[in-house]
């Protein structure tokens, strides 16, 4: 029978559908966890290669993962609970990844272990470790709750996103934000002196808080800083401009307040369509007047002119055909009109129709 997942246990957010039961398998659920990677290699025999490779990824808290050392002796599999180094003490964490898929893992985030210090799995959890684990986790979100009044108190101009326990309760990382440099030293003073924990701030963006507290984007799924991406990259509002995106704020900026990370999706495709494109300043001369370019269809490789004293009354005209006309100009030829050359207007979607009403409301109404 399958088991209901539980969301009170303090171990949710580890992954954990509910409580470690002492004899039972672990109720370590990937697909439900932050970042997690699909073993697409577990079904194939591992070689004397895959096998050798003596790291493991280990998962702490939500999107919190490490690569740690594996002694030859303990061997692993996804959803173990384990016992690794902490600073100081120890710390619980889960396997997510091993053999050549955390390789792989390890390669794709650029981490040479040779190179790069790294924590080790001490043993496999016993039960009153993870006893322990349990009750530390437990006191997570008091914790976090009590320090943002603590934060309120001393006027501090910074937000607690989220606490996370050590496994064995003596040390606790806060995550906050903060748009200026934040003098935090009174309250780790408080914090340790009222939790009586080893305390550890830890900074971190506006971005990564949205993928630490997670949430639902405008396109029904899950947001895509708390489920994929680990790397942000620069996001400008060029990349909309070039997309032919209405320039409201509110349909551009995500959940973080920031421009969406999706805008840098399609940036590159639009680009190359766009070489096909004509300056978009090039003005169409016709005996019945000059018309300029009002607005683009980037893969219908359509182009909508209006004439210069008729404003209000697009035409739309394939790439083709504004080439041709830009042809004959050079040549100091010019068409009778560009009625000739639009096709007739087909009718809108219901997200064009939207996309029309967005404009309006942009520009206001008409004086």
């Amino acid at each position: 029978m399958t088991k209901k997942v539980d969301i009170n246990n303090p171990l949710f957010s580890r992954g954990c559908t509910c409580l470690p039961l002492d004899g039972e398998p672990s109720p370590y659920s990937n697909g439900c966890a932050k970042f997690s990677a699909y073993d697409y290699l577990s079904q194939i025999p591992a070689s004397g290669y895959e096998t050798d490779f003596e790291f493991a990824e280990i998962r702490l808290k939500n999107n919190h993962k490490e690569f740690m050392h594996v002694q030859p002796d303990i061997k692993l599999q996804q959803g173990d609970i384990v016992l690794v180094e902490g600073n100081p003490g120890h710390d619980i964490g889960i396997v997510s990844l091993t053999g050549h898929t955390a390789r792989l893992q390890m390669k794709a985030k650029n981490i040479d272990p040779e190179h790069t210090e790294l924590k080790r799995v001490l043993r496999l959890a016993k039960p009153n470790d993870i006893e322990k684990w349990a009750v530390s986790s437990s006191r997570e979100e008091t914790t976090m709750l009590q320090t943002r009044k603590i934060v309120e108190n001393l006027k501090l101009s910074m937000k607690i996103n989220d606490v996370e326990y050590q496994g064995d309760g003596s040390k606790a990382i806060f995550y906050y934000t903060a748009d200026e440099r934040v003098d935090f030293r009174e309250l780790i003073k408080i914090l340790a002196d009222r939790f009586k924990i080893r305390v550890e701030m830890r900074q971190i963006g506006i971005r990564q808080e949205a993928g630490k507290l997670g949430g639902i984007g405008p396109c029904g799924r899950e947001l895509c800083c708390c489920s994929w991406i680990n790397r942000f990259h620069t996001v400008s509002t060029q990349a909309a401009k070039i997309q032919q995106l209405v320039p409201n704020p509110q349909k551009l900026t995500g959940q973080c307040g920031k421009l969406k990370c999706c805008l840098n999706y399609e940036h590159e495709a639009y680009m190359d369509a766009l070489k096909e494109f004509p300056d978009l300043e090039l003005v169409l001369k016709t005996q019945k007047g000059e018309a300029i370019c009002q607005k683009i269809d980037v893969f219908k490789k359509l182009m909508w002119y209006a004439y210069l004293k008729d404003p209000n009354n697009f035409l739309a005209l394939p790439l083709d055909k504004v080439k041709e006309i830009k042809e004959m100009n050079l040549a100091g030829q010019y068409p009778e009109n560009l009625e000739d050359y639009a096709m007739a207007e087909e009718p809108k979607s219901f997200y064009e129709q939207a996309s029309d009403y967005d404009l309006l409301n942009e520009n206001g109404p008409d004086e």
